[in-house]
């Protein structure tokens, strides 16, 4: 017998949850009483478990929008599995900021979406920090929305940033980047030259909130260790430098990146253009009309930390390129260099 929707969308997010996050993350839904979760033996095989729980569900008919919340809580707790794109909106000339309703932006966020498309189903979650979480599944004219692959935003209430989890279906940014910009009443939005798995981050970073704890997933070795095979600590033994100029090096590298942890980006990319210049008359680059292109990419399980540690562990010379240490403050981690 073919499952409904609603229980089918229960029992795959069920099967990826680890038994060790079960029951944190089934409260934290509660769809299912204590009582009925008292019944469930959560030693039992994870196949066997998983349909215990899904029947239970069933029992208490859970609808297409219990199984997104579901959905949204599990993509909350492994927010890191996706890989995260900004937006940011500006309003117009003289526009003055209004009131922000959350449940005004929900209804106006919907009604734009299922206007333009019918086949699209949109649940919401309120997080913390006045944040809401969007699912969005994503159908077309003809056909119903895929519950399997579904696009998720956060929005922060009353600020012009909104970050989207990357989607396959591309075709349907145009619209949502419509229904973000009407619904918190903006003007025009645009996507940032900024990407990450760590949503936290991101976050960090274009509220300029850097002096804070930040996801460190799978990460109990110090950074220094685990990026570079060094510790600054014994500097003395690989590098032969005056104490003078260690201090100076510790100084200029805590000025321009402070003494508190870096939000967390796996990689910068530079994308390089520029004409061919040569003071030798003739050969076959002088007379390329189209321009060299390089693209360089840097990456690491916590770049911006590596790059604080390269001076310091003698590997660079301090300060550091500016290209290299403004991505926080420029809140970008992909780059065009062109000539000017």
């Amino acid at each position: 017998m073919r499952r409904e929707p609603a229980g089918d969308v229960v029992r795959r997010t069920i099967l990826k949850i680890p038994l060790t996050e079960m029951m944190t993350i089934l409260k934290t839904w509660n769809f299912l009483s204590e009582n009925q979760l008292q019944t469930v033996n959560f030693r039992q095989r994870k196949e066997s478990l998983v349909q215990d729980l899904v029947l239970l569900c069933e029992e208490n008919r859970a609808s297409l929008n219990d199984a997104a919340l579901l959905d949204i809580i599990y993509t909350q707790f492994h927010r890191h599995q996706k890989v995260w794109d900004v937006f940011q909106m500006s309003k117009g000339p003289g526009e003055d900021t209004d009131l922000f309703d959350m449940e005004q932006f929900k209804s106006s966020f919907k009604k734009i979406l299922k206007r333009a498309l019918k086949n699209v189903t949109v649940s919401f979650r309120d997080a913390e920090e006045n944040a809401v979480w969007i699912r969005i599944a994503w159908g077309t004219q003809y056909r119903k929305p895929n519950q399997y692959k579904p696009a998720y935003v956060v929005y922060y209430s009353q600020t012009p940033y909104a970050f989207t989890s990357s989607s396959q279906l591309k075709s349907n940014l145009p619209l949502l980047g419509q229904a973000l910009t009407i619904a918190s009443k903006h003007h025009q939005i645009v996507k940032m030259d900024l990407r990450s798995r760590y949503l936290d981050s991101l976050k960090a970073i274009v509220f300029k909130q850097y002096n804070q704890i930040f996801e460190t997933h799978n990460s109990t070795t110090p950074l220094q260790e685990r990026s570079l095979g060094l510790d600054i600590n014994m500097d003395s033994r690989i590098i032969h430098e005056n104490k003078t100029e260690k201090e100076r090096v510790q100084r200029v590298t805590q000025e321009i990146f402070g003494d508190y942890p870096q939000p967390r980006l796996e990689f910068a990319q530079y994308k390089l253009e520029t004409k061919f210049k040569s003071d030798l008359n003739g050969g076959i680059l002088a007379e390329r009309e189209e321009p060299l292109r390089c693209l360089v990419k840097f990456s690491s399980p916590h770049l911006l930390e590596a790059l604080k540690s390269l001076a310091p562990a003698g590997i660079a010379d301090a300060p550091l390129s500016p290209l290299l240490t403004c991505i926080p403050n420029k809140g970008m981690n992909y780059f065009k260099i062109r000539d000017k």
